[in-house]
């Protein structure tokens, strides 16, 4: 178990990192998120123990990162921000660089690196040198030398940064397939990412805890949740659909004839949207229920509103 409390970092007169505390269990995927300069980065950096924290503290698989920083750090793969490696090297030398000194030597020092490349696909930029490569690449060195050991914790801020749609996609299934029996936690502020790999979230702000659920609940806190979107082929009755019970509202979308019927809190309206569909005969292309809009949460907590 991942523990982090009362975790503190002030620089000057600034504080970074506010009181943080929470745990992350194996087999769990959490996101980090927040805005820029939420506090996001050093947290990681003094969880993986690259940075000293004012005060607080994080332990590792019950090693205190700070007493017990080696056998801490031994359990961890890091992926930090911007994906720092050796430029001059080439992809082949840096991991084998890297296997060394986790302590790998000859068959197993290259059975660890076959594996690592095979994972994040670098087969076609081994022999290169890593400051030629393509942001994309690079990052997939960095996410290539963190999982190299096989550690118990992933810890991967913006892992997925600079990559296109398909290598994300098979990152993402990466990390789901290493997930099973270990920790992982992702710092991004992609939240379709959260939604995608996730099991749990924690937003912060201001270096402060925010709100921490799975990203379903903090779905649940959107006003869209059970909200019914519809497509139609006509302009439609809108004060009709705002008057049906439970309704709280109706929003038009920028699609044309798209509109969005907003639920009132703990109310389901699909089977009332739908009968009067079928009472007013309106042709309507797409019916759907929205389970909430984690963007709009986001949002909202981190600018200070009620959610």
């Amino acid at each position: 178990m991942i523990e982090i409390t009362q975790l503190t970092k002030h620089f000057a007169q600034h504080t970074a990192v506010d009181n943080l505390s929470f745990s992350v269990k194996p087999g769990e995927v959490l996101g980090f998120l927040g805005p820029n300069g939420a506090g996001k980065s050093t947290t990681m950096k003094m969880l993986t123990g690259f940075l000293a924290p004012t005060s607080g503290s994080a332990s590792i698989l019950g090693f205190d990162i700070q007493k017990d920083t080696l056998k801490a750090q031994q359990q961890i793969g890091y992926l930090p921000e911007g994906a720092p490696c050796y430029g001059d090297m080439t992809v082949r030398s840096f991991l084998e660089f890297i296997a060394e000194i986790r302590g790998f030597k000859g068959v197993e020092k290259r059975a660890r690196v076959t594996k690592a490349v095979t994972q994040v696909e670098l087969e076609t930029v081994l022999e290169q040198s890593i400051e030629t490569l393509s942001k994309g690449f690079k990052r997939r060195v960095g996410l290539a030398q963190a999982i190299l050991h096989d550690p118990k914790v992933l810890i991967l801020d913006e892992p997925t940064d600079g990559l296109d749609p398909n290598q994300k996609h098979q990152v993402r299934k990466l990390i789901q397939s290493l997930a099973h029996d270990k920790i992982v936690i992702i710092s991004t502020h992609i939240l379709e990412e959260v939604s995608a790999v996730c099991t749990r979230a924690v937003v912060i702000a201001h270096g402060k805890l925010l709100a921490d659920g799975t990203p379903l609940a903090l779905e649940s806190r959107s006003r869209y949740h059970q909200a019914v979107t519809l497509v139609a082929e006509e302009p439609l009755d809108k004060d009709a659909l705002a008057a049906l019970p439970g309704v709280a509202g109706v929003e038009e979308n920028a699609l044309e004839h798209s509109l969005s019927i907003l639920a009132k809190p703990g109310e389901v309206i699909f089977a009332q949207v739908n009968a009067l569909i079928a009472e007013r005969g309106w042709k309507v292309r797409e019916l759907n229920v929205e389970r909430g809009r984690l963007d709009e949460v986001f949002r909202s907590l981190t600018r200070g509103e009620s959610v």
